[in-house]
């Protein structure tokens, strides 16, 4: 019999807890330029931190201290089906599941749960839109916001939107007319978000304004704090909702300010948390008011996008006017329903792939595993996403590097998307020479990034031992450089294919399998061909099987539905376009 105490791997998880923090992880509350009021997280409707993202098991009870026991001997038994797979239990219970071909080991420990909300972000419009070299149909005037997902713009045209390095325009050609640009998340509740803009000219027959919206369904239906700018030069204030096109004002017009100057910029902030909803203005330029100055309570919607709206009233006469935006920010907030993902499944990786023959090595694997809370493929992988913290390397070729923490994608082109080509030692800064000798040097564009092939490399190469190829390597030795290579040939064993007309069913799915997609998502070419990869996380709480992967609308890895839901059921982008499941 052998008999591993749970107190001694908890002593143990908590020694090595110093270097590699799983749990209870939050980032420092962002703040604008200049601001002197910090912004409070939300407390988190998910768990019990307002993290981005965390890792959680439940409170220490006996059961924690009670003794892990393996019988003597343990007893391996083939599956049916394909791949073949070895179950091996002890006393009848299932200790760990092998997959012929692969290193990848499921085992049972301690239950867990993976979650992850909204990231603050900030965009400052450092792009140029639209591209005039792309078809008009296809062109973008604002873009997407880097970390907060795609604008969309609505109005009399497309041309009264634009972006030049460090303002987004929006211009009121037309008088009572509404210009809405919105971020494609739907899903926020709470949230402290804050804009700064301003007009290029004073009005003349009629106001103009510029309002921040908040909880927006539609054109129709949507909270805005609005600053109404008279031909006075005055500035008025005012937090109203719209419903169905109706519009009711939620308090009196509040005057901030008069004789204000053409191109001032003013910044609205609205911090709403459930259906209380503060709001204050001022001009950007002084420090920000330590008071709301409007205090109210709505519930009328609940969630919904956050964003900016434009309108030139009946009777203005010295159209075109033009509102320059310069900053767009969310510092905290909350998803309605963030995902999340509880089971007891830990992912291991054996020193060389199982062949299907239970030896004394294996078994002295699975039996060292037992009850083990050491971080594992999905600990690991989770500690890249949103408000990870940094964790340094303090031996090895990454000595003094960042190793784990927070990552983006990529950094930006001239138009604001994101370049791919973020290896995993490009995430540390750092050159590498591979198995077969061939180096590839550092990229300091590319130092704390990772795209999604490089995210996995990091998880599954440089932390979990998988050896790695420089490139396409054919050889079925080491992981691939690109998704669409590692499809076809990285080690371990193809667990199921589409058919070329529906995704694969995948019913043996399992965690830390990865997850390939032809998506079209630019991470190769708009070709016929994979172009992203994930790992397999595990079904969240409706019971959806979902993924983390790294993508550029998000900026970095996530298991959310920024961009287009990470969930292998359903009608989005990845449920459609699921192309191949391999076990590494």
């Amino acid at each position: 019999m052998i008999n591993t105490s749970r107190r001694s791997l908890l002593t143990a998880l908590a020694a090595s807890a110093a270097s590699v923090p799983l749990t209870g992880l939050a980032t420092a509350p962002a703040r604008a330029a200049g601001s002197a009021v910090s912004v409070q997280p939300f407390a988190a409707p998910a768990g019990p931190a307002s993290a981005c993202f965390s890792v959680t098991m439940p409170p220490l009870d006996a059961s924690y201290f009670t003794s892990v026991t393996l019988s003597t001997p343990l007893t391996p038994a083939v599956l049916p089906g394909t791949p073949a797979r070895t179950e091996v239990t002890s006393g009848g219970r299932r200790v760990a599941l092998l997959t012929h071909g692969a290193r990848t080991v499921v085992l049972p420990g301690p239950q867990r749960t993976f979650s992850e909300n909204k990231r603050p972000f900030a965009d400052d419009f450092r792009r140029t839109l639209p591209d005039v070299s792309l078809p008009t149909a296809e062109r973008q005037y604002w873009g997407t916001s880097p970390g907060g997902g795609s604008w969309s713009t609505l109005g009399p045209a497309g041309t009264d939107y634009s972006v030049v390095p460090g303002t987004g325009v929006i211009a009121l050609t037309t008088e009572n007319a509404s210009r809405h640009a919105s971020l494609r998340d739907d899903e926020i509740t709470d949230v402290d978000v804050r804009s700064v803009a301003g007009f290029d000219k004073v009005p003349t027959g009629q106001a103009c304004s510029y309002a921040l919206s908040f909880g927006y369904q539609d054109t129709h239906n949507n909270y805005r704090a609005r600053l109404s700018f008279l031909t006075t030069g005055a500035v008025e204030l005012r937090v109203e909702k719209e419903v169905a096109d109706t519009v009711t004002q939620l308090t009196s017009a509040l005057t901030l300010a008069t004789g204000v100057p053409a191109g001032t910029e003013w910044t609205i902030r609205v911090r709403r948390e459930g259906p209380r909803i503060q709001v204050k203005a001022w001009r950007s330029t002084s420090a920000e008011p330590s008071a709301w100055a409007v205090d109210v309570s709505d519930s009328t919607f609940t969630k919904g996008r956050v964003g900016l709206r434009a309108l030139a009233n009946t009777g203005c006469t010295n159209l075109p006017v033009k509102l320059s935006v310069s900053r767009f920010q969310v510092d905290a907030a909350n998803w309605n329903v963030p995902p999340s993902v509880t089971h007891g499944d830990w992912v291991r990786v054996l020193p060389r792939p199982f062949d299907g023959t239970w030896t004394d090595e294996v078994e002295r694997s699975i039996r060292g595993w037992a009850g083990s809370t050491a971080p594992d493929v999905l600990a690991y992988a989770a500690m890249f996403l949103g408000g990870a913290p940094a964790v340094t390397a303090g031996a090895g070729p990454a000595q003094g590097k960042q190793v784990l923490g927070e990552a983006g994608y990529g950094y930006l082109n001239p138009q604001g998307y994101r370049y791919e080509g973020a290896d995993f030692h490009e995430y540390m800064g750092i050159g590498w020479t591979f198995d077969d000798g061939a180096y590839t040097g550092p990229s300091s564009k590319q130092v704390g990034n990772l795209d999604c092939s490089g995210y996995t490399r990091m998880v599954y190469g440089y932390h979990m031992g998988v050896p790695l190829a420089a490139g396409e390597d054919t050889s079925g030795l080491r992981i691939p450089r690109k998704s669409r290579d590692m499809a076809d040939y990285s080690p371990g064993v193809r667990v199921d294919r589409t058919n070329g007309t529906n995704p694969p069913a995948a019913t043996q799915l399992q965690p830390g399998d990865l997850v390939l997609f032809n998506a079209d998502s630019g991470d190769d070419s708009t070709t016929a061909t994979v172009d992203h990869v994930g790992i397999y996380l595990g079904e969240d709480a409706a019971g959806k099987r979902r993924f983390l992967s790294s993508r550029k609308t998000v900026n970095g890895p996530t298991m959310a539905d920024l961009g287009g839901a990470s969930l292998l059921d359903g009608t989005g982008t990845y449920a459609r376009t699921l192309h191949t499941v391999h076990r590494l």
